[in-house]
């Protein structure tokens, strides 16, 4: 089948192995001092160990693999002992891969593990409260708000009052008006050829960047088509890039600007526009923003 997974790039490969501690699924290897894939059905095509990589050398590319098998996984990594399975489903929890993680659970109570499953996150039955749960029992794993992923920890911000008041004091005054164009935004409803996307700039961006920037419309959306999407959180990632891929080569766009968070998970988005660049017949500048939880930039350069 066709599917997304991860490749390996072994010149630029420094062989520090923090992938291959990063990869629950025990899908990497150090060979001959070089991170490796040992096997296509160990790979789940998350790409969790895409941030782990200090030197960029782990991408995602889309290619004919065996399909994951979560059994297999589940065959290879239990020896590990409990922190390993539980790293492994609570890695599968925070990528909403609800059907792997009911799998690893059953195939945790079939084989009658030791393994604590009050540990993974959002976790719920009604024996929570006892000493130790039966694992017959039935389990519910809510895995739809994140749960520790990095990218979700909670967190406030402080802003300073002078800040704050002059801000307030401004948008009373002065309306801000919207710079958006278009309707729709989301890049699995947009039409790569719509008529806002043809030879025109335009900027993707991770659905998160607006609402952490206060002049997202003035600085960055002003003047260009948008497209918006999340690489943690949505489903079927190969449409995205045939849809980057089609505007590249049939809406013929001048640039394309992309903007993420710097969380981990979003990083995602950046790979997807590289692949779709790189699939694409022509080739367009690609510009890559990373914007900092307080709202600053924290990078920006051409790709």
């Amino acid at each position: 089948m066709k599917r997304t997974i991860i490749k390996i790039d072994e010149e630029l490969c420094n062989g520090c192995s923090l992938c291959v501690d990063g990869c629950h699924e025990g899908a990497l290897q150090m060979i001959d001092g070089k991170a490796r894939m040992i096997s296509d059905l160990y790979c789940d095509g998350l790409g969790a160990c895409i941030g782990d990589c200090p030197v960029g050398a782990i991408t995602l590319e889309m290619r004919e693999a065996e399909p994951y098998d979560e059994i297999k996984v589940m065959d290879r990594i239990s020896p590990n002992g409990e922190a390993t399975v539980i790293a492994h489903l609570n890695h599968l929890i925070d990528h909403n891969q609800t059907e792997f993680v009911e799998q690893g659970i059953q195939y945790i109570i079939d084989k009658k593990l030791d393994v604590d499953l009050r540990k993974l996150k959002n976790y719920t039955s009604e024996e929570k409260e006892t000493e130790t749960p039966n694992k017959e029992e039935k389990m519910e794993i809510h895995a739809h708000n994140g749960g520790g992923c990095p990218g979700s920890r909670m967190m406030s911000f402080d802003r300073p009052e002078a800040a704050t008041a002059a801000a307030t004091s401004t948008a009373t005054s002065i309306a801000q008006p919207s710079e958006l164009r278009q309707w729709p935004v989301q890049l699995h409803l947009v039409n790569p050829q719509a008529p806002y996307f043809q030879n025109a700039d335009v900027l993707m961006a991770a659905d998160c960047v607006a609402f952490s920037m206060g002049n997202f419309h003035s600085k960055y959306l002003k003047g260009k088509g948008l497209a918006i999407a999340c690489p943690k959180l949505d489903q079927g990632k190969e449409i995205y890039i045939d849809k980057l891929t089609a505007m590249i080569d049939h809406a013929r766009i001048n640039t394309l600007t992309v903007m993420v968070m710097e969380v981990p998970c979003c990083s995602g988005l950046l790979q997807m526009a590289k692949m779709a660049s790189e699939k694409a017949s022509r080739k367009v500048p690609v510009k890559a923003l990373v914007v900092g939880l307080d709202g600053e930039i924290r990078s920006e350069e051409w790709m």
